[in-house]
């Protein structure tokens, strides 16, 4: 993988990446202290790709960031509905009274999310933190009041243009493929513009981490990490020197590397899962295995539903058992004892080729 050396663009600023795409970057109150965003020049103005929280400070970066654009905002693109990506989509939207385009799943999980409970109770999250092998403090602290995602999300446009599989899009003369990821969330959008060999990776496919792959209270049978697999494999086909602008840390080149690299990434929890679980475990017993570090408060929720699908796939691979308990947690055990070096061991569809 190689890094370009383009210079980091601060805050209410941006940096050219290639002739009419911009890159800025807005600030995040996490670990992961920032968000890339990207700026397209069509003939008669920007697209936005990706809007960063609704904050104070990134709404005054855009306020400086559109104010010295040489053209009007056209429209805003956001790849899925994670608060760092579609937090100020509806105020941009309002703003310039332009369209917003998304994934059909992603714009209605983000109206959904966006009002919670409505009312219903929350038994099935409580029940799916006990299954997970959490006392009452930390379930009570994992399911949390359930607003959070309205603090930092603008209110949703009711009307949105669809993005779909295939679809391309054109700006400035130039054909932007729609291709969709699925894992870190459910219908992921990433652009590629095969004449310029650009790809707009959003969170799918990130350098020097991996993203999230999680299954959630929500749906906690969820295939996560096997629509995660299928879907990167056809980045594998992208030319090598492909120009990836992800969400998160650099751009980069080295497409097939970071794909494979990912790959490999996940087959060693899998591997590992298996070698810790010859003797039933709970998933809170197995959260060491995938994670070496001290989880706080903000990452459990997301370590928790990264086990979780890990363990999920293996069920379905029936190479782990589910040892389900009427009130207590449940136990995972592996069915057949893997190596973990044996690629032959690592299902097919996660080993670098």
């Amino acid at each position: 993988m190689h890094y370009p050396d383009f210079s980091v663009p601060e805050g209410g600023q941006v940096t050219q990446v290639a002739e009419g795409v911009l890159w800025l970057r807005m600030p995040l109150p996490f670990d992961l202290n920032h968000i890339n965003l990207y700026l397209l020049e069509d003939r008669h103005g920007w697209w936005i790709v990706d809007c960063g929280l609704g904050t104070d400070t990134a709404r005054a970066h855009w306020e400086a960031i559109t104010a010295s654009l040489n053209k009007p905002i056209v429209g805003v693109i956001v790849t899925h509905m994670h608060p760092d990506h579609i937090g100020l989509a509806g105020w941009l939207c309002d703003e310039h009274r332009v369209p917003l385009y998304m994934s059909q799943t992603e714009y209605f999980a983000a109206r959904a999310l966006l009002n919670g409970a409505a009312g219903a109770s929350r038994w099935q999250d409580e029940l799916h933190f006990v299954r997970a092998g959490m006392n009452e403090d930390e379930c009570r602290s994992l399911m949390g009041s359930g607003k959070g995602f309205g603090h930092v999300v603008s209110p949703v446009p009711v009307s949105y243009r669809r993005l779909k599989e295939g679809q391309t899009l054109t700006i400035n003369q130039q054909q932007w493929q729609v291709m969709i990821g699925r894992g870190h969330s459910p219908e992921h959008v990433c652009l590629y513009c095969q004449e310029r060999h650009i790809l707009i990776a959003g969170d799918h496919i990130l350098p020097e981490i991996s993203p999230n792959i999680g299954a959630y209270s929500t749906e906690p049978d969820a295939g996560s990490l096997a629509d995660y697999l299928s879907t990167l494999t056809p980045f594998l086909h992208l030319p090598q020197q492909t120009l990836v602008l992800p969400a998160h840390n650099r751009p980069f080149t080295g497409l097939h590397q970071r794909v494979h690299a990912l790959k490999d990434h996940h087959a060693r929890h899998l591997a590992d899962l298996l070698e810790a679980c010859t003797s039933p475990k709970t998933l809170k017993e197995c959260l060491p295995v995938m994670f070496s570090r001290t989880l706080n408060p903000h990452n459990l929720g997301f370590a928790v539903a990264e086990c979780q699908s890990h363990l999920n796939y293996l069920v379905e691979e029936e190479k782990m058992t589910r040892i389900r308990s009427t009130q207590g947690p449940d136990r995972y055990k592996t069915v057949r004892r893997e190596i973990a070096d044996n690629q032959q061991d690592v299902p097919s569809d996660i080993v670098a080729d």
